[in-house]
């Protein structure tokens, strides 16, 4: 019989979804099969985890994704599960995740609950590197940084959404003040798919699409794959490009992909990037895998040089 625990905080299994990338009804049967996880219930009867649990569930997803088997993890103790190797995966040999997230500067806000000076010295970054290396370089190493210190218990849930939102609005500000695409220009639409509800990676592309010129449309996250293919349809983009973080299942990454290759013209490019291992392991034929943010530039390469022409062909050239 299982044991319930009555009136525990934590997070509703919604949010525990999202968290981890596994679907509710997994984390069900995980629960009468193998007695974990072991939620609570709030005042409604409704299942809530505690974040312990939470991470380690976080953790036992990313190790699935290599291919470990979730009967043999979910019996293991955090600590087990930080010494698994994840293969193909770069490694952080001698790095403690808690006292790198001491070291960090963006950190100290958040555990401060400071929104104005997180905000600061996001800007700070943003002045020293530039618009492409903020994006490019800081904000994959903050993101890497953040998610460790969630991981080791550092940051909280709301801690960590902190920081999401506090990005997100930053880098929205200084798109909006870019100058406007120029006719002709290639359009680019970008969108997650139903499975991935995490946009940071798809605001990310958006920056560097808009920084070398491009008109951009992003339609946001958890977008079903038909209206994806009747915005194609409607507004006609050179290139439809997409958003994968670790914690989306993988069955579910290759599955959207192949559909959308599937019902898209044939000659309408698909690039895919972010941090699904599948992707990189698992082509799909006729999808561009970006590996990084920053391959944007070498991937708008042959469209500028086509801007190029149509500008210095125009009249008023």
């Amino acid at each position: 019989m299982a044991v319930v625990i009555h009136q525990e905080e934590g997070l509703p299994i919604a949010e525990v979804e999202q968290a981890t990338g596994i679907a509710r009804a997994t984390l069900r049967i995980w629960e009468r099969r193998y007695g974990f996880p072991r939620p609570g219930r709030d005042a409604r009867g409704e299942r809530t985890y505690p974040q312990e649990q939470v991470r380690k569930l976080r953790r036992i997803a990313e190790l699935m994704m290599h291919g470990y088997r979730p009967g043999r993890l979910v019996q293991l103790a955090p600590e087990e599960l930080a010494g698994l190797d994840l293969p193909g995966a770069p490694t952080h040999a001698g790095r403690d995740p808690a006292s790198s997230a001491a070291a960090d500067p963006v950190l100290d806000p958040l555990h401060h609950h400071d929104p104005l000076a997180l905000r600061h010295a996001l800007e700070q970054r943003i002045r020293s590197s530039g618009l492409a290396g903020f994006v490019c370089q800081d904000m994959p190493r903050m993101n890497a940084v953040v998610g460790d210190a969630w991981s080791c218990g550092a940051l909280e849930v709301f801690e960590e959404h902190m920081y999401t939102e506090a990005v997100q609005q930053l880098l929205r500000a200084h798109l909006a003040a870019l100058p406007p695409a120029r006719p002709g220009a290639p359009r680019v639409l970008l969108a997650t798919l139903p499975e991935e509800s995490h946009g940071l990676g798809l605001l990310m592309a958006q920056a560097m699409f808009m920084l070398e010129g491009w008109s951009c449309t992003s339609l946001g996250v958890r977008v079903p794959v038909g209206q994806v293919l009747a915005a194609c349809q409607a507004m006609r983009p050179d290139v439809v490009g997409l958003s994968y973080t670790a914690s989306a299942n993988p069955a579910h990454v290759l599955r959207g992909l192949e559909q959308l290759r599937a019902e898209l013209p044939q000659g309408m490019p698909l690039w895919c990037g972010g941090s699904s291992p599948v992707i990189a392991r698992r082509r799909v034929p006729g999808v561009q895998y970006v590996a990084h943010v920053r391959d944007v530039v070498a991937l708008s390469a042959p469209w500028r040089a086509r801007l190029a022409r149509i500008t210095d062909s125009s009249p008023a050239a």
